[in-house]
């Protein structure tokens, strides 16, 4: 038998398309070396060099992709459910920054980190792309809790040399040596399941010097880039204020080369107050938008112009910004995405039509895995990322629902439980 090679046979569901989604009722999925070789109907249509692969049978049990986390602040999974009476700055400085301060400490960040790997390897999450803290040495133990997981991540020590409490604040020249130093170390460490990427806090965290040094290192190592983008109206006036040469925000990470466009995956969540123009600056250099609707409601941001962004085709992906959502879980964030994408076609737009539930599942799915190279799909030749969720435990009196139908009940009605099992790249994790 071949090295981790093996068939897995269930109700398969997985997108077919940007709208449709791909049903096999008692299907196999067959993978081999960390990839998908596809999947069947029947055990008569499985290849025979592949008909000796070990078996794993999850009859009536739902077998998808896994899901795509695109923006998640570690060091605030702590306190994720509290504090939601807040807008964004007054949240920051209240609380947030208070708590990040906390990871200075490599005793707390141990424990807490510990539960924020643990709960997250039980989620559907696959692979996700987080902010830690400026604290390097701690974002490095976070590094080395995901590698041993088997998640795989990108993950990043923040920057931020100003607007920021002085317990948080870096100098320029230390949040850039830092920033080296961390890059030497994680290079050393060759890990094979995380990555690191430069994480800007955001423009007001940031001057225009570390800004530059940042760009620098983009264009030098061809590293990837996350940060915020027009999250919050106050937010968005303020970096006005401070760039007022610029057109708008996404203008003004491009002035410094940290909008995308250099070869260099970037990631901007939120995006919520994101004009026509900023929008098209991002389809042009290429750049993801990481939708966040549970944190945009939950710190009272606003309602995302998803449709738009879809009909525009930006790279999109679905986050759970823990913890201004309140879940690790991206089956939820799929539904989250979907309601608010009514309330913008009720209250904003009545031209942008709600977003279905095949396309938020493929925007969790094969729209934010995309971010991570061939992921998201079982279609040939995509990474075998794959979870196996039980529905047997929710009840209904109808008969004969599709596999799409109970996959969407799912997500309403059981979306933050555990998955029963995970795979990422093909190796099972549990």
């Amino acid at each position: 038998m071949k090295k981790d090679c093996f068939i897995i046979k269930g109700d398969i569901v997985y997108s077919e398309s940007k709208t449709e989604l791909k049903e096999i009722k008692d299907g196999y999925l067959i993978c081999g070396e960390g990839k998908s070789l596809g999947t069947c109907k029947r055990k008569e249509e499985i290849p025979e060099a592949s008909r000796d692969f070990e078996l794993y049978d999850f009859t009536g049990k739902l077998i998808i992709p896994g899901l795509y986390d695109l923006h998640i602040h570690a060091p605030q999974y702590a306190f994720r459910g509290m504090w939601m009476d807040m807008e964004l700055i007054e949240w920051l400085n209240s609380h947030t920054f208070p708590e990040e301060a906390k990871y200075g400490d490599r005793e707390y960040s141990e424990k807490a980190y510990k539960i924020f790997v643990r709960d997250l390897l039980k989620s559907p999450t696959a692979r996700f792309c987080a902010f830690s803290t400026v604290h390097r040495e701690t974002t490095e133990l976070l590094m080395d809790m995901v590698e041993d997981s088997g998640l795989k991540a990108f993950i990043g020590k923040v920057n931020m040399d100003r607007n920021c409490p002085d317990f948080l604040r870096e100098s320029t020249v230390s949040s850039y040596e830092e920033t080296l130093r961390w890059l030497e170390d994680t290079e050393k460490r060759n890990y094979k399941n995380v990555r690191p990427i430069l994480t800007p806090r955001f423009i007001p965290s940031c001057t225009d010097e570390l800004m530059k040094k940042l760009g620098g290192l983009i264009e030098e190592r061809g590293l990837a880039l996350q940060s915020h983008l027009s999250e919050n109206l106050s937010e968005v006036e303020w970096v006005h204020e401070l760039c007022p040469e610029s057109e708008n925000y996404g203008d003004a990470y491009e002035r410094f080369g940290l909008f995308g466009g250099h070869g260099n995956p970037t990631i901007m969540a939120h995006c919520v107050w994101s004009g026509d123009e900023e929008a098209k600056l991002m389809k042009k250099n290429g750049v993801y938008v990481a939708h966040s609707p549970s944190s945009n409601n939950n710190i009272a941001s606003g309602i995302a112009p998803l449709r738009k962004f879809m009909d525009m085709g930006l790279n999109i992906g679905l986050a759970t910004d823990v913890a201004g959502g309140s879940t690790v879980s991206v089956m939820r964030i799929i539904t989250d995405a979907i309601q608010a994408s009514k309330l913008y076609w009720r209250l904003v737009d009545d031209r942008k039509k709600p977003v279905t539930f095949p396309e938020a599942f493929y925007l969790a799915t094969v729209g934010g895995g995309s971010f991570f190279g061939k992921t998201g799909s079982f279609e040939k030749g995509y990474e075998a990322d794959i979870l196996i969720l039980s529905d047997e435990d929710i009840p209904t009196a109808i008969e004969g629902l599709s596999l799409s139908e109970r996959l969407e009940r799912y997500a309403y009605i059981a979306g933050d439980r555990p998955v029963e099992h995970k795979f990422v790249a093909g190796k099972m994790l549990f």
